[in-house]
This record gives structure tokens, sequence and C-alpha cells, in this order.
């Protein structure tokens, strides 16, 4: 047979015919997905989906009380069995090794300890008598409001990957968290304001940073907006002294209508319609934001309740109340980072328990339990979902000999809800007698976010979106509403 070069087209003769049937085939194929509707779809899901309408509310799936959420991130895992799950055999088998049968847990190359128990006493709370730690003495007094989930298992012990697990259901980045999901889903009351507000800690955002609130593959429109932590929390808020709004709104009008223009003549362009739809809303927002964020309109009495003002209460504090002024003007969806940065300056206590939590307890504690009792006077704990909770819990031993701290733990941990919807003063689940793992009604990040999204009014099957021709979802394949926390 001849030698390629020696054909005019570079190939043979039954290169050019297999290759000709192969477009034939693909003609077949593209006519029967369009038959299927798979193409019109995918053009749709790639053609710009977000204008100035696309974060209007919707209507939810079924009914519910539930407009908006708080998420109090606890960045760095804070201890189980040191605040929410007591486990008095602890106590028992002080100073011991785990059992055999528990040592196929990965450490991630740091020394096996000794079992250890509760670095405070936990202690009953309201009617209930739910048992919580002395690390959080405030919110125990509302323990007549929250459903704790001890039994919450996840898949990384890194705080990175882990972190972005229970922001957005997968260890890899690129997916659109549960922030992004909500407001996609129900859209956002305000529309002066963004419909999903991060708050960070001011000593740092989470190591795996923005992809905690991102939309990833959805519109930049469904991204979380930061604020800044302390200080004015939003910047430049204030127009050029020069201009007034009438010639900003001019400027505004003759740049949307250039933009219109290009966006005209080319296929997509989701990214210049979210840019548009980003300077019509900070434009909107200098005329909104100032009066959500001014906390000077606050009595003194509410401003003392949440420690502002007051040390080590001052900054989350004010970010609680920030979150719940914003959910009072309809944003949808809040997350507060506590903690910052890397290892003690977060919840991530290798070094002590005692030290650690005792540090960052006592700066959320109070700001959280007046959270709760403000949005309940105000008539708004009905229509507001709080959630709290870490990446994932702490080992039941400690480091090593003579080491106050805990390892990282994502076989069994806790966090709690409250709100509308949520059946108070009860725990859900259980881990092992120490503390371990996650036995009885196990609770995935799967099902705790399928918890979220049903509570919001969302069913977590239904709420998908078409990206590279599939439809993803929050919780992908897996997850299951856990019934037994819903009043």
């Amino acid at each position: 047979m001849s030698q390629r070069t020696n054909f005019p087209c570079g190939q043979t003769r039954r290169e050019f015919v297999w290759e000709m049937g192969a477009g034939f085939a693909g003609t077949a194929l593209t006519a029967m997905l369009a038959g299927d509707g798979f193409l019109p779809q995918m053009q749709a899901s790639e053609s710009p989906a977000v204008g100035t309408d696309g974060l209007m509310p919707k209507r939810s799936h079924h009914p519910t009380p539930i407009k908006s959420v708080i998420f109090l991130m606890m960045n760095g895992a804070p201890s189980q069995v040191d605040t929410f799950d007591y486990k008095p055999e602890l106590e028992k088998y002080a100073g011991k090794d785990l059992p055999p049968d528990k040592e196929f847990i990965n450490s991630g190359g740091r020394k096996k300890g000794f079992l250890t128990p509760a670095w405070r006493p936990f202690r009953p709370g309201g009617e209930s008598g739910l048992l919580i730690s002395d690390y959080f003495p405030n919110v125990r007094k509302h323990a007549d409001k929250l459903a704790v989930i001890n039994s919450c298992h996840t898949d990384s012990h890194a705080h990175g990957s882990a972190l972005v697990a229970m922001n957005t259901g997968k260890t890899f980045i690129g997916r659109p968290s549960l922030g992004s999901w909500a407001v996609y889903g129900l859209g956002t009351e305000n529309q002066d304001l963004p419909g999903y507000v991060v708050i960070l800690d001011k000593r740092g955002g989470p190591i795996s940073g923005q992809p905690n609130w991102s939309s990833g593959f959805m519109s930049a429109a469904y991204s979380g907006t930061l604020f800044r932590p302390t200080g004015t929390p939003i910047l430049d808020l204030a127009g050029p002294k020069h201009l007034d709004r009438t010639a900003q709104r001019e400027q505004l009008d003759l740049l949307a209508k250039l933009n219109h223009e290009h966006l005209s003549s080319r296929k997509g362009g989701q990214q210049l319609v979210d840019r548009i739809n980003s300077y019509e809303l900070a434009y909107r927002m200098q005329a909104a934001a100032p009066e959500a964020v001014e906390l000077s309109r606050e009595t003194q009495q509410t401003q003392d309740a949440y420690g502002i003002g007051q040390q080590p209460t001052d900054e989350y504090g004010r970010n609680c109340l920030i979150a719940r002024r914003l959910v009072e003007r309809g944003v949808r969806f809040v997350q507060l980072y506590s903690g910052g940065g890397h290892l003690e300056e977060t919840w991530d206590a290798h070094e002590s328990i005692e030290k650690n939590h005792g540090r960052h307890g006592a700066e959320v504690d109070q700001p959280i339990a007046a959270l709760l009792a403000d949005l309940e006077q105000r008539g708004l704990l009905e229509s507001t979902l709080i959630i709290w909770g870490g990446e994932f819990g702490r080992m039941p031993f400690s480091e090593g000999k003579d080491a106050p701290g805990r390892n990282h733990n994502p076989y069994g941990f806790s966090m709690w809800l409250a709100g509308g919807g949520v059946k108070g003063g009860i725990k859900y689940g259980e881990t092992d007698e120490f503390g371990f793992e996650a036995v009885t009604d196990r609770v995935h990040l799967h099902d705790l976010h399928a918890t979220i999204l049903h509570l919001m009014g969302l069913d977590h099957e239904l709420l998908t979106y078409f990206h590279q021709g599939r439809k993803e979802s929050l919780t992908d394949v897996g997850g299951k509403v856990v019934e037994g926390v819903l009043a």
C-alpha cells in the first residue's frame, strides 16, 4: 500500500472512507440528540441565563416558613465531645488507648494519644435538658430551640477539602456553594442588596479560600458577596464627590447600552451579563446598603446583648447583628466565619482544647445566643434557619502523652439547626461510646444539605443546573432529608 504522503489529502483511501462514515454517524447522532431535547437544553444552558430579573423571588417546591439562612461556620472544626456530644465513657477510660477495632483511622501523620474526657463539664439546658458544655453557657439557655445532630460524617480529614465539601457538597473546587444553590433556586427578596453575603474573620479566610462561596459553573450572579469583618462592611459605597446620582445614572445607562450592543452581536456572553448586573446592583447598594449595616440605629440594649463594644465578643457580635439586619431586609443567605487563617487562629485545637475552645467559644457564645433571642423577639426566627458547625469534628483522644489537643475527625461530629421548621430541644443520631464515629442515624454532608434545602422549600433532587451535558445538583446522586429534625 502506498505511503500516506503519496495522497494529496494526507490520508489513505481507507482512512478517508472511515472518517467520512464517522461524519455521517455524527450527523445521525446530532439528529437523535436534538429529537430528545438535549441540544436545545445545552444551548439554553450556555446562553446568558441571568438577566436583570434572574434574582427575583421564585416559588419554592413546597411550602415553608423559611425565607433566609444564617450559617455560623466555625472554621477549623470544633470538638464534638467538648461541646454538644457528651461522652461519660471518656472519663471511665481516660488515659487508655482507643480499642483495636477502631485503628483504621487516618491520623494525618499526627500522633495518636490516649482517650481524654471533655475539658469542661456538660450541663442540661432548657426544659428539654439538652446537654451542652460550659464552652457555650449562653447558647445553652436556648437549648429548646436547637436540633443537635451528633452523627454527622464527611469525606475528608483535611481542612481545605473538608471546608469545600461542607460548602459545596464535594471535596474538589469548582462547584456552586450552598448559598449559590439557595439563591439560584429561590432568588432573593431584596433586589437592592446581594442575595448571598459572606463575612469572614478578621484573622483571615478559610485556607481553601474563594471556592467556599463561589457559584462554580453557575452565573457569577449567584456567588457570595464578601463583607468586611471589621470597620465599614462595604467599601466605596459613596460615589465620587464630583459626580451626583443623576450623572452616575447616565454613565451607567450609557455603559449598559454599549455592553448590550456588544452582547447582541456575540453568542453567549454570560460573564458580560454578570458584569452589567453587578454594576446595577452596586448602584442600588449605594442607597440601600449603608442603612442595612449601620448599627448605630440599634438600641444600646441590643448592642450590649450582642457584646458589641466589649471584648472578646465585639467582632462576632457586630457580624451577628449585621446578619440579623440583612435577613430582616430580605437577604437570602448569610454565612459568618469564626476563626481565620490557620491552626490556633481557628478552631483547629491541636495544641490545647481548653486554650483554643476557651478563646473561640468566648468570642461567639454570647453573640450567637443574642442572635437567637433577637430573631425570636422580632418574630424572625420562624422565617430564618440557623446552622452551626465546622468542616468536621475532633478525635476523642489526645495527640500524644501530656498533649491536651485533639486531631481531626471526619468520622463523627456535631452540628445543630434552629429556626422555622426545626424540632427544638432534641439530639439526633449518635456516635459510639467514645464519640469517635457516627453509628446511629448517620448523617452524611449530602443528607445535611438535602435537609437544609428541604427546610428552605427546595427538593434537592429537583434543584438541578444543566452543565456540560449533565444535570448537576448540590447532593449529586446521594442525600436524604433527615426527617427526625423536622418539626
